[in-house]
């Protein structure tokens, strides 16, 4: 469904060309000083116009309905409005009888009967990340405060999310050529993001269903066109050996902290038996190339029941994963502040 999460509950709702894009937030404490404004450097990590993203420019602010008084959170349901302005619908007319390769159109329309919204993606689109971006400015706020508070102030919550590859390069200074002659071809490029987030308690997490593995997949996995995620050495842990592997515990490991008794390595990326183990947290997500492309491809047209050739229209980002290190330490925000309400 919409909604994810458990205490910290976070649920979407719209529609790339409708009205509005927002998110509606439950279980947040009350006394969080939250304004408009703490939204914005996160919002603008997010914004299209640079090098390889749409053109589609839009002003992403925020409007605060509800749960918030006297710049402090109030303990009710925090609800976040964003206007859509900049839409041209008719692009996507007709994509209504030749679904794009790669894309949600196909299997919107078998799930909802033709009754979903296709302009811009509907609800399947990559505008739908805004409000998630925007519930985590208040999950890392929550756990700033939360984890501040329960060490004294000795430990300090970061989350922090970059691209490392792109269309296969990890040379960021071979990407703006590669972005540059996928979009002369108009076709496009995925990425890899790593993200690391240090000042994890340990303890959090549960073995099996709900390891903090299995929650950040999750919600990793609702980012639309993730297509895979590892943590710690990741599938390169199955090519190593044991002895290799393992991270072996000393007060003098890798958390910094004093009294503390954590690894000395971090090959597991901070978990073990689905529960955090104290290092930071350290996972990677990969990212498809975008499927809306001018390139020609030979699709289905189902309305005259024959092949076509389709060069998808529009405004679409040459490589989306250009935007996606945010939405990525959003999610992961999310996830923690839900596990740290749980304990």
């Amino acid at each position: 469904m919409n909604t994810f999460g458990t205490i910290f509950r976070v649920s979407i709702f719209g529609e790339s060309h409708g009205e509005e894009i927002g998110v509606v937030i439950d279980g947040v404490e009350p006394g969080i000083a939250l304004s408009e404004k703490d939204f914005e450097k996160d919002i603008a990590r997010r914004r299209s116009g640079a090098k390889g993203t749409t053109p589609r420019i839009e002003a992403d602010k925020p409007h605060i309905l509800s749960g918030v008084f006297e710049g402090h959170t109030t303990g009710a349901p925090l609800a976040i409005v964003f206007c859509n302005t900049n839409t041209r619908s008719q692009d996507y007319d007709r994509l209504k009888d030749v679904p794009r390769p790669g894309h949600a159109d196909f299997t919107a329309n078998v799930k909802y009967g033709g009754f979903q919204d296709p302009r811009g993606g509907g609800h399947f689109s990559g505008r739908l990340t805004l409000p998630v971006v925007a519930a985590g400015v208040v999950a890392k706020k929550i756990l700033e405060e939360t984890i501040e508070e329960e060490t004294d102030g000795h430990v300090q919550f970061r989350c922090d999310a970059a691209l490392t590859e792109i269309g296969g390069i990890a040379d960021a200074g071979q990407w703006e050529a590669a972005l540059e002659q996928a979009g002369l071809e108009g076709d496009s490029l995925g990425g890899v993001v790593e993200c690391v987030v240090d000042g994890v308690p340990a303890g959090l997490g549960e073995p099996f269903w709900d390891s903090v593995e299995s929650r950040l997949a999750h919600a990793m996995f609702a980012i639309p066109g993730v297509r895979g995620v590892e943590f710690g050495d990741g599938f390169a842990a199955a090519r190593m050996k044991g002895s290799e592997h393992n991270d072996c515990f000393s007060p003098d490991g890798i958390d910094g902290h004093e009294g503390l008794v954590t690894p000395l390595t971090n090959h597991a990326g901070g978990i073990n038996g689905g529960i955090t183990n104290g290092n930071p947290l350290v996972f990677r997500v990969a990212f498809k190339p975008t499927s809306s492309i001018a390139k020609g491809q030979h699709t289905f047209d189902f309305g005259k029941g024959e092949m076509t050739e389709l060069q998808v229209p529009g405004r679409h980002d040459t490589c989306f994963a250009l935007r996606t290190p945010v939405i990525v330490e959003a999610m992961a925000a999310i996830v923690l502040a839900d596990l740290i309400d749980l304990g």
